[in-house]
């Protein structure tokens, strides 16, 4: 990996409308952001009371919130559940539960694991075979996979928490998109047993990636020793009070799923007419492999359309959904200009 000033350095990730500036100088403004995985159609704002924002958070609310979480994502119980300001400042945090060895992330997949991992002192390696994370002392699987959909079924992750288990190892399970996955292939319901953390991204579903709010859910044990490193006031306000409603609206959360299964299948109808066939994903994002990504990758982006693509898989991409009308208008404009400008290359006589 990259060294920086002595640390990792990060990765570039989607969602940086400076990055895209840089690279369409020219385009069309504003961007259609389509390389994150965050939900376009965000649970719904509410006035605040002022105390969120004068006050500290009481730990009262901080329970409250954990029951809550508990039963949204399955937890035994809310002394299971540690709440953060995201899930991406648990990662290092979580790599250092075991003693530094060898850490395997199933790939490709979510790039700052990896980091996070030699963070914590951890020689990171990804590999591409579920039955080779046995050998690690600390095993990662994303589950939804990031960016190609890849579901591990939670039987074989169960055997595998197990075989760490039986030597000190530790099994992480980033479940940030089972919010639109297979909820049983979750291991929420499973994280008593010991040697399992799952982590779960509240920004992502609900569409207020800003708010900064995420969990781990694991043993009791291994929750307060989380919560050891965090201190009080862990979580803002503004995120207790808007993880406490959300979580709790069950009616908001089934008609979120089925309007994002909606738009998901009409993104593929969409990129299917200009002949690109998606190749997986979630109904937060569609996931794209072809010859040509990097020409469809510039081509959207110089019209102000920019999707996720990969430095180290150049033949992938992936599409977060349109969220307005005309965001998917000026997205099906972008592509008929490509499909008509490929088409004309196609045809030109060969000197």
């Amino acid at each position: 990996m990259k060294l920086l000033d002595g640390a990792i350095a990060a990765v570039d990730h989607g969602g940086s409308l400076g990055r895209a500036s840089a690279l369409f100088p020219h385009a069309p403004r504003p961007f259609v952001d389509l390389s994150t995985g965050i939900n376009p159609h965000s649970y719904p704002l509410f006035e605040l009371p002022a105390t969120t924002l004068s006050r500290l958070p009481e730990a009262a609310r901080l329970g409250e919130l954990r029951a809550v979480a508990a039963t949204a994502y399955g937890a035994p119980s809310p002394a299971q559940v540690a709440a953060a300001p995201g899930t991406q400042i648990l990662l290092p945090r979580v790599a250092s539960l075991v003693r530094p060895g060898m850490a395997l992330v199933l790939g490709p997949t979510y790039a700052e694991h990896s980091r996070a991992a030699a963070i914590a002192g951890h020689v990171a390696t990804e590999v591409d075979d579920v039955e080779a994370l046995a050998e690690a002392d600390l095993a990662v699987v994303v589950n939804p996979n990031n960016p190609d959909g890849r579901v591990v079924e939670r039987e074989r992750l169960l055997r595998l928490a197990a075989q760490l288990r039986a030597k000190g190892g530790l099994l992480v399970v980033d479940e940030a998109f089972m919010d639109v996955g297979p909820d049983a292939e979750s291991l929420a319901g499973d994280v008593g047993q010991g040697g399992i953390v799952v982590l779960r991204s509240f920004g992502k579903f609900f569409g207020l990636a800003g708010l900064r709010l995420g969990f781990a859910l694991a043993d009791t044990l291994t929750v307060q020793r989380l919560e050891t490193q965090f201190g009080p006031w862990a979580v803002a306000g503004p995120a207790l009070e808007y993880g406490i409603r959300a979580l709790g609206d069950i009616t908001w959360q089934a008609a979120m799923r089925q309007r994002l299964a909606q738009d998901a299948a009409r993104l593929d109808g969409l990129f299917a007419r200009f002949g690109t066939a998606v190749a997986g994903g979630t109904t937060l994002f569609r996931h794209l492999s072809l010859p040509g990504a990097a020409d469809l990758f510039s081509a959207l982006g110089q019209r102000g359309v920019l999707l996720r693509h990969f430095a180290d898989r150049p033949h992938v991409l992936r599409a977060g959904l349109p969220g307005e009308e005309a965001d998917w208008q000026r997205l099906e404009a972008a592509l008929a200009d490509w499909a008509s400008l490929r088409n004309d290359q196609a045809e030109e006589p060969n000197p």
